[in-house]
């Protein structure tokens, strides 16, 4: 799932190669923090990890805490950039939250990711707080998104307020003290009335979701508006095959009929009864119509906005990691 790399002549009369990225393989990156200890446990996995994620002692030792650390240094220069700005303007003001996207599929696993960061990052001694917040809160409500024709389209990015999520980035981002994001429910697949999340100036804001690198959109004047990456100072998006990916979204569709589809209050409670045979059935056609054409579209157009990509093997590890150049 690598970019295509460019080429360039050495003036030489030879090519060699040139990109935007270094290309680590998972036993290259697990030394660039061999002497930090974890500070995980296995019952801290097990809370973490999503359905169908393969997340264990060794994935979080040798891709996230090396991602931790290198996150920890990128907060650390964010903040030696604000002293000298601050200087320079000759004004005292209070650092602004350091705010990561995580991007990706669905079922890719991208939640876990950015659930591990978070606990990963609370324990260094610098970020002590840090927030999650998932765009599945600015998704239109399902009563709007059916007024709009938009219900077989949730996910895609005219289905989110995009106006309220930018709001909401950009008030954290400024240094609001208390910024309000609404509560989605994967229970009753609604956003949940009259509830919010809110969020009081983290050290760190995580926001994880499907679209968060798309590119800014165009006005109808022939402008650009901002785009929610132009508040990023990290994006990360988590990326494997598509066909695992399909093959990661029907096992988690079975699994769910014994889990969350067999609560009568869900709003998928009808697939709780459907056989092995039907449930993949079923499974694959939602892929097909709704996931594998937003991922297409949508989502893998935006990896290489990202300033690192995880890629996954079929067993759901991390094996791969192309790190930006800066």
């Amino acid at each position: 799932m690598t970019e295509p790399t460019p080429r360039a002549s050495s003036g030489n009369g030879q090519e060699t190669n040139f990109t935007p990225f270094v290309e680590l393989d998972r036993q290259t990156w697990s030394r660039l923090s061999h002497e930090i200890e974890s500070p995980l446990n296995q019952d801290d996995i097990t809370r973490l990890r999503g359905l169908g994620d393969q997340l264990n002692l060794d994935e979080v030792r040798e891709v996230y805490l090396p991602l931790s650390r290198l996150l920890n240094l990128y907060v650390a220069a964010a903040g030696k950039l604000h002293s000298a700005t601050t200087t320079f303007l000759g004004e005292k003001t209070t650092r602004t939250p350091f705010v990561i996207g995580v991007a990706g599929s669905v079922a890719v696993g991208k939640s876990t990711t950015a659930r591990v960061l978070r606990e990963m990052l609370r324990r260094w001694p610098d970020t002590p707080n840090v927030e999650l917040i998932t765009t599945d809160g600015f998704l239109y409500p399902n009563a709007e998104l059916k007024r709009r024709g938009l219900m077989q389209r949730k996910g895609f990015p005219e289905s989110y307020d995009r106006r309220r999520l930018l709001r909401f980035v950009s008030a954290v981002k400024s240094g609001a003290e208390e910024v309000r994001a609404p509560r989605y429910s994967h229970l009753t697949y609604d956003i949940v009335p009259g509830s919010e999340i809110v969020v009081r100036r983290p050290d760190v804001l995580i926001v994880e979701g499907l679209n968060v690198l798309a590119p800014a959109r165009t006005r109808p004047d022939g402008r650009s508006g901002l785009a929610l990456s132009d508040f990023f100072d990290f994006s990360i998006y988590v990326d494997a095959r598509t066909s695992y990916i399909e093959e990661w979204y029907v096992q988690r569709f079975q699994s769910l009929r014994s889990g969350a589809f067999a609560n009568p209050a869900s709003y998928f409670h009808r697939y709780a009864d459907l056989t092995d045979a039907e449930a993949r059935e079923t499974a694959l056609d939602i892929w097909k119509r709704i996931n594998e054409p937003n991922l297409v579209t949508n989502v893998l157009p935006t990896r290489g906005r990202a300033q690192l990509v995880l890629t996954k093997d079929a067993d759901h590890s991390v094996r791969r990691m192309l790190l930006r150049k800066t």
